[in-house]
């Protein structure tokens, strides 16, 4: 899948619209390779729509605002049904992807939907997500780059809101709300928020 040269344009450019040390388009891209896995694999019963879903997620992006995924997914349905050629693109449901990353760590299984929809959705949360179950070395550095994102905040108040959020995730019944996820990357998600919590 490519997109139209134009939007690809409008795209790469609300990435840069701020200064991000985590969420820029190379968040995006890691976030592509776990979709792809899942393409190869599983499959999506709606690929294009979660593809897209991958691309908008964090097209806008300010730290501390809790409109970020209202804002993102307002674009990508813009962009989507202005520019987008293929007809039979959902772009609602691109919207309500996106806006189910706006509850990470308070997202129960069920939450994300029933039947394939709600299948697509867990695996797209946890595309998102993988990063807490990568290797210690990934998670360190991403775990300073959210620190980086947030320095306009006290460290002190930003060190409790960021364990608040650690051990909101450790006490959940699971991190990854897919199977497929969960298998891989569970284990390792609770070894480096617990080595977090204890630096």
């Amino acid at each position: 899948m490519v997109l139209p040269a134009e939007q690809w344009r409008s795209l790469r450019a609300a990435y840069a619209a701020s200064p991000r040390a985590y969420h820029h388009f190379g968040h995006v891209q890691d976030v592509l390779a776990h979709y792809r896995v899942i393409d190869a694999g599983i499959g999506w019963h709606r690929p294009h729509e979660v593809w897209l879903a991958v691309l908008y997620h964090d097209a806008v992006y300010v730290p501390g605002r809790s409109d970020n995924e209202v804002a993102s997914a307002g674009l990508a349905v813009e962009h989507i049904e202005r520019r987008w050629p293929q007809p039979g693109i959902d772009s609602r449901r691109i919207a309500d992807l996106i806006l189910l990353t706006a509850r990470h760590g308070s997202l129960r299984f069920e939450d994300a939907g029933t039947g394939e929809a709600g299948e697509d959705a867990r695996l797209f949360l946890d595309c998102d997500m993988a990063i807490l179950g990568a290797l210690p070395e990934a998670f360190a550095v991403y775990d300073r780059a959210i620190a980086e994102e947030y320095s306009a905040v006290p460290r002190w108040l930003y060190r409790i809101q960021r364990r608040k959020f650690f051990r909101k995730l450790l006490a959940s019944d699971r991190i990854f709300l897919s199977d497929f996820f969960r298998e891989r990357f569970e284990a390792q998600a609770r070894r480096n928020l617990q080595a977090a919590l204890k630096a």
